[in-house]
C-alpha cells in the first residue's frame, strides 16, 4: 500500500477487521458513541453503526485496498483513499478517521 502517512494502530485495524467480515472486532474500533458518516448520513453508537455495517458494509462484504493515506490539517485526521469492492457499493472512497485516545471517533466516507 503506497502511504504518505503511517496509520495509527486503531485505523489498521478497522482496515484488518473489515476485510476479514469481523463485525465484532471491527466494532471495537470505535468509541461507545464513535460514528460513521456514510456520504452525508451519520449513524451513531455500536448499535446504529452495527446495523448500518450488516446492510452495507461487512455485511455487503466489502473489501479495501489501500491505494493511499494521507494526514488531515494539523494531524487531526487520517485519510485513507481505497477502492472498495464487495456486494455493495463498489469503486473509491475517501475514509476519513477522527481518533481520540487511540479508537476511532468518527470516520466519515466521501467521494
Amino acid at each position: 500500500m503506497p502511504a504518505t502517512t503511517p496509520l495509527p494502530p486503531v485505523v489498521d485495524a478497522f482496515l484488518d477487521a473489515a476485510n476479514a467480515h469481523d463485525t465484532d472486532a471491527w466494532l471495537r474500533t470505535f468509541t461507545p458513541d464513535g460514528a460513521v458518516d456514510d456520504w452525508g448520513r451519520v449513524l451513531s453508537g455500536h448499535d446504529a453503526v452495527r446495523a448500518w455495517s450488516d446492510a452495507e458494509f461487512i455485511g455487503a462484504r466489502v473489501t479495501l485496498d489501500v491505494t493511499e493515506v494521507a494526514a488531515g490539517p494539523g494531524d487531526a485526521d487520517v485519510t485513507v483513499l481505497a477502492q472498495v469492492g464487495g456486494d455493495g457499493f463498489n469503486g473509491p472512497s475517501h475514509f476519513t478517521f477522527t481518533v481520540q485516545e487511540g479508537l476511532i471517533s468518527l470516520v466519515r466516507i466521501t467521494a
